[in-house]
């Protein structure tokens, strides 16, 4: 089994000399960090450029590249709050100097995709447009009146900034069919679909039986919906253990009764215990993509989710999980009442999970980084 930080076997050809990657910002290990991780397998002698920077938070595979942090890196207090400083965001980014790097892969769901490749190939890996300039306003920022407001004053020249940086990419690629959608219907680009990679090898069921807890594995943040299954397992009294941390953990914690725990944030060890044992994963929010439901089937277990965004392209209705159709206390709760009547094969769910290797990942987008080198290659001679 490959480790993490080791190269791949799987490489560009024809190789480019010098590789850059930029990232929006590196503060902790979720889902766009592990694709960043496993494209820096295929090409693992690239340097990383980044907003903010907290190397004791991320991959040891990560922190071991050269890394290059903006202006941001140096503002009060940047650590606890630099997602205030997102209007400052985009001078940041392009003043990263990129001159030199005849490939450039920028991996973005705020304003990576931004950079200037000045003297090569940019390749723009798409986690979503950002959510909070086109759609999912309510969702991402709550009931917060002061973000609402703030972005009405800063999101009409964030938007504009976005739409003329389109010009700085040479080529998309999307992490789902939906995120793909997106970038069609804001950018009017076409966009590649390259499935964000799930460790298959990690993430491994066992043999014991389920114990009788429902999971769910996330930031506590406004736009995951956490409350949903918060006041459905309240309903039902249910049991349901929470992992991750955030923002609304503390009002979460106000609406939760007796047969809801909070864990805060574990190690990957933790995670996987919890996921090889839990009844199933709860998975209310709509996402891009979603990794974790993919982990969770990965582990043989079944996933009920909300039947919008990224979850169509993964959890299999009725085969390796459950949908509710509409974002409310009532429809989970039907979908958390009609589990008790369903049967998953732990198998199935693994099969399903497998569809989304490291391995297929990185050979995929390795194919895609080899076809646009070589062309822009045989381009820069005629």
């Amino acid at each position: 089994m490959m480790q993490h930080g080791q190269a791949s076997p799987i490489a560009i050809e024809p190789k480019p000399r010098h590789v850059a990657f930029v990232h929006d910002w590196l503060n902790g290990m979720r889902g766009g960090e592990k694709v960043l991780e496993a494209m820096l397998d295929v090409l693992p002698d690239a340097d990383i450029y980044t907003l903010l920077l907290e190397r004791d938070k991320i991959s040891p595979a990560i922190a071991a590249r050269p890394i290059t942090t903006s202006f941001v890196q140096r503002l009060p207090l940047a650590r606890r709050i630099y997602r205030y400083y997102l209007p400052l965001f985009p001078r940041a980014v392009e003043r990263f100097d990129l001159r030199g790097y005849d490939l450039v892969v920028s991996t973005s769901h705020c304003v990576a995709k931004g950079a200037r490749a000045p003297d090569g190939l940019h390749i723009s890996y798409i986690h979503t447009p950002a959510r909070y300039l086109y759609a999912f306003q309510q969702e991402y920022f709550g009931s917060s009146p002061a973000k609402r407001a703030a972005m009405a004053v800063f999101g009409p020249h964030l938007k504009r900034w976005d739409l003329r940086t389109l010009g700085h990419v040479d080529h998309f690629i999307a992490n789902s069919r939906n995120v793909a959608d997106r970038i069609r219907r804001y950018y009017n680009r076409d966009a590649a679909v390259i499935c964000p990679p799930v460790d298959t090898d990690f993430f491994t069921p066992d043999d014991g039986p389920p114990a009788d807890f429902f999971l769910i594995v996330s930031a506590l943040v406004p736009y995951k919906r956490i409350e949903l299954a918060i006041e459905a397992v309240n309903r039902l009294r249910l049991p349901l253990v929470i992992v991750g941390r955030g923002p609304m953990r503390a009002a979460l914690e106000r609406l939760a009764g007796p047969t809801v725990s909070f864990r805060g944030w574990l190690s990957d060890d933790e995670v996987l215990s919890l996921l090889r044992r839990c009844r199933a994963l709860v998975f209310p929010g709509e996402e891009d993509f979603g990794i974790v439901p993919v982990e969770a089937m990965a582990c043989g277990r079944p996933v009920i989710a909300y039947g919008r965004g990224g979850a169509l392209e993964t959890v299999v209705p009725g085969e390796t999980g459950l949908f509710f159709t509409e974002q409310t206390v009532d429809s989970l709760t039907g979908a958390l009442e009609c589990l008790g009547s369903a049967a998953f094969d732990p198998a199935a769910c693994r099969r399903r999970a497998e569809a989304f290797s490291r391995e297929r990942f990185q050979r995929e987008f390795a194919g895609l980084v080899s076809s646009w080198v070589a062309q822009y290659s045989l381009d820069s001679r005629v």
